[in-house]
C-alpha cells in the first residue's frame, strides 16, 4: 500500500493541523490542485458542477486520498440552491423563505420525510459510493434562518432539535453502511447541548471563528460564544475545522496564530471557496 495512504487511512480526524476547502472552479474540472495541495485533509463539493450528473467518480476521489489526505463531501442539509439538480424536481411546498445573504438559496423544510428521500439520502449514498472519508454539512444554521411566520406551530427551540434530529439520522445511516465514516457539520456548535447530538459527530466546522469576511477581527459576542462552543466539543474529543476569510497578511497571521494557540485545524482563504489556499505553515507561521 502507498505510504501516504496508509498514513491517511490511520490518521483520527483530530490529528488534522490544516485542510483546505474548494467548492467551485476546480480547473478541468478536476482535483489534481487539491490532490497537490500541503495539506491533511479537503473539503470538496460532492459535484464538480453542481449537478448529479457531475458527481465526483470513485477514482478521482481515491486519487485525492492516495496523496495522503481524508477528503469530506460538502452539501447543503438545510437548505437548497437553485442551480443544484435536485432543486428542479423539488416539491414547492417544501421550499422556504429566500436566504438574504444568498439570493440563490432557499432554506427548506429539512425536517420532512420527503426531504430526507429525495435529497439528503441520496446524497449520503453518492458520498459513500465515491469513496469519501465522510460528509461536511453545511447550513445547520438554517433553524435560526427559517421565516418563522412560513411553518406554523414551530419556533427557534423545535427548528434546533429537528436539525439535531436530522444529523443524528445522518450520522447513524452513514455509519452503519460504514463505520468509521465522519459526519462534520459547519456552524451551528450550539446544537452540542441537543440530546444524541454530540454523539453523533466527529468533529464540528467553524466559519469566521476569529477573522471575518474579510480581514474583519471576530471579536463581537457571538464570535465569542461560538468559540466556547467550539472548544467544549474539542474537549469531548470532536475535531474542529476553522475557516477563516483574509487577505492581508495581519488577519491570515491572526488566523494562524489563533489555530496554533488552541490547537486546532485551520484554513486561511477567501470567501469565494475557489482555491487552494497555502497552510499556515507554509505562510511561515
Amino acid at each position: 500500500m502507498n505510504v501516504l495512504l496508509a498514513g491517511a487511512l490511520l490518521m483520527s480526524l483530530t490529528d488534522v493541523r490544516s485542510f483546505t476547502y474548494v467548492l467551485q472552479d476546480y480547473p478541468a474540472g478536476r482535483l489534481d490542485t487539491v490532490a497537490r495541495a500541503p495539506h491533511q485533509l479537503a473539503i470538496v463539493d460532492l459535484s464538480r458542477d453542481g449537478t448529479t450528473k457531475g458527481y465526483f467518480r470513485p477514482a478521482e476521489i481515491a486519487r485525492v486520498r492516495a496523496s495522503g489526505k481524508k477528503v469530506l463531501a460538502y452539501f447543503e442539509i438545510g437548505s437548497i440552491e437553485t442551480f443544484r439538480t435536485e432543486y428542479r424536481g423539488l416539491p414547492r411546498d417544501l421550499v422556504l423563505n429566500v436566504w438574504p445573504d444568498w439570493p440563490d438559496e432557499r432554506f427548506v423544510r429539512y425536517w420532512d420525510r420527503r426531504w430526507w428521500d429525495v435529497v439528503v439520502k441520496p446524497r449520503v449514498d453518492q458520498a459513500l459510493r465515491a469513496g469519501f472519508d465522510g460528509v461536511y454539512l453545511d447550513t445547520p444554521l438554517a433553524y435560526e434562518e427559517i421565516d418563522l411566520k412560513r411553518v406554523p406551530g414551530e419556533s427557534r427551540a423545535t427548528l434546533a432539535r429537528k436539525m439535531s434530529d436530522l444529523i443524528v439520522q445522518i450520522s447513524g445511516y452513514a455509519k452503519k453502511v460504514r463505520p468509521g465514516f465522519f459526519v462534520v457539520p459547519q456552524n451551528s456548535p450550539e446544537l452540542r447541548l441537543q440530546p444524541g447530538y454530540v454523539r453523533a459527530i466527529d468533529g464540528i466546522g467553524m466559519e469566521e471563528l476569529f477573522v471575518k469576511a474579510t480581514d474583519k477581527p471576530c471579536v463581537e459576542d457571538w464570535c465569542r460564544e461560538n468559540l466556547a462552543h467550539a472548544l467544549a466539543l474539542r474537549k469531548l474529543g470532536k475535531a474542529v475545522l476553522a475557516t477563516d476569510y483574509a487577505r492581508r497578511p495581519a488577519g491570515i497571521a491572526a488566523a494562524c496564530a489563533a489555530y496554533h494557540r488552541y490547537g486546532i485545524a485551520g484554513n486561511v482563504t477567501t470567501v469565494e471557496l475557489d482555491r487552494v489556499s497555502p497552510s499556515c505553515s507554509k505562510r511561515g507561521s
